[in-house]
C-alpha cells in the first residue's frame, strides 16, 4: 500500500535529547488547512494510506481532527497518526479521533519507567500521559503500534519496555537506532551521554525482540545492520518498509527508501563480503563518521561477528 507522511509542522510538547528534527521548530511554520488539503487531494489517486506526522501533529488538537476527517471523507484506507501520544491521555479526544477517521496509532515510548521516558523527552509526566493514552485507545479498540528510540540511556531497558509493551496488548513494536542529529555532533559531550554503540545494545535489542516474538506480536528493528542481528534478521523493518513520500518542510521526497539508502545510510569497505550486502542499508551515515567501521564485521556463509 503506498503511503504519504505529511508533517504537519515541528513544534512538539516534548524535547527529545535525540530528535532529529529538532532544527526545524523555530524555522518552519505549521501548514496550513489549505495546503494539507491540497496535499491529500492530490497524493490520493497514488496513495491509499496517509500518516500525519511533525513535530507532534497533534500541536494543534482540533485542526488535527479536521486533517483526519478531510483524509477520510477522500476514502484513505489507512490513516495513521504518528505522536508521543500525549494527547491520547484525554479519552473524549480519542474518540473524536476515531470517530473522525484514524484507525491506526504509531506512539513514541522510549522507557519502561517515568525515570528514563521523562529524563529522554526532557518533560516530567511525558510518560504517565503517553501510557494513559495507550490504555484508553485500548479500551476503544485502537489500533497501536510503537517506536521506541535506542539510546545509551535506555538500551539496557529495552527487555523490561517490550515487557510492558506486551502486557499493554500493543500490535507491534520497533526498537530504532537513533539518528544522530546535528546538535549532538556539535557537543561531544552529548554523543557519549546519549548515542550508544551498536556491540553494546545487540543482547538487549535481541531480548527485547523475544520477549514479543514469544507473545506472537509483531516485532522489529530499524537502522541496526544485519551483522548485529544474527538470528533476527526476519524483524529487520527495512525489508518491510513501504513505499513512502514524504511531504516534508518545503520539499519533497518522492520515495524515502531510495533516498534513505542514498543519502541516510553507508556501508563501509568490507560490508561488501558480507552475504546480507544486497539487503542490509548499513548504519545511519553519521555513526561510522564519528565511531569508524571496526564495529561492522561482514557475515560470510555461517560467520559471525
Amino acid at each position: 500500500m503506498k503511503s504519504i507522511d505529511i508533517k504537519i509542522g515541528f513544534q512538539c510538547n516534548n524535547h527529545c535529547r535525540f530528535c532529529i528534527q529538532e532544527g526545524k521548530r523555530e524555522i518552519y511554520p505549521q501548514k496550513t488547512t489549505k495546503e494539507i488539503q491540497i496535499i491529500l487531494k492530490k497524493s490520493r489517486r497514488l496513495a491509499e494510506r496517509v500518516i500525519f506526522t511533525g513535530g507532534e501533529p497533534s500541536f494543534n488538537p482540533e485542526k488535527l481532527l479536521e486533517f483526519i476527517k478531510y483524509a477520510k471523507d477522500l476514502d484513505y484506507k489507512e490513516i495513521q497518526i504518528q505522536s508521543n501520544g500525549r494527547i491520547f491521555s484525554y479519552k473524549d479526544y480519542c474518540r473524536e479521533a476515531i470517530t473522525a477517521g484514524a484507525n491506526q496509532f504509531a506512539l513514541a515510548v522510549h522507557g519502561s519507567n517515568s525515570r528514563i521516558h521523562d529524563y529522554l523527552t526532557m518533560v516530567p509526566g511525558s510518560w504517565n500521559q503517553t501510557i494513559k493514552g495507550i490504555k484508553n485507545l485500548k479500551s476503544l479498540n485502537g489500533h497501536i503500534i510503537t517506536n521506541s528510540v535506542i539510546t545509551k540511556v535506555n538500551y539496557k531497558d529495552l527487555p523490561f519496555l517490550a515487557r510492558l509493551l506486551v502486557n499493554l496488548k500493543v500490535r507491534q513494536f520497533q526498537f530504532a537506532f537513533m539518528h544522530i542529529n546535528h546538535n549532538i555532533v556539535s557537543y561531544q559531550n552529548r554523543i557519549k551521554e546519549i548515542v550508544p554503540r551498536y556491540k553494546e545494545i545487540e543482547f538487549y535489542v535481541k531480548k527485547g525482540l523475544q520477549i514479543g516474538i514469544d507473545a506472537k506480536i509483531n516485532v522489529m528493528t530499524e537502522a541496526i545492520p544485519y551483522c548485529f542481528m544474527r538470528g533476527y534478521e526476519n524483524f529487520i523493518a527495512e525489508k518491510n518498509i513501504p513505499d513512502v513520500h514524504i511531504f516534508d518542510a518545503t520539499f519533497e521526497i518522492e520515495n524515502y527508501t531510495r533516498h534513505r539508502k542514498i543519502k541516510g545510510k553507508t556501508k563501509g569497505l568490507n560490508c561488501k563480503k558480507c552475504k546480507y550486502f544486497k539487503f542490509c542499508e548499513g548504519p545511519w551515515r553519521e555513526y561510522p563518521e564519528i565511531f569508524g567501521w571496526n564495529e561492522f564485521k561482514p557475515i560470510i556463509n555461517k560467520q559471525c561477528h
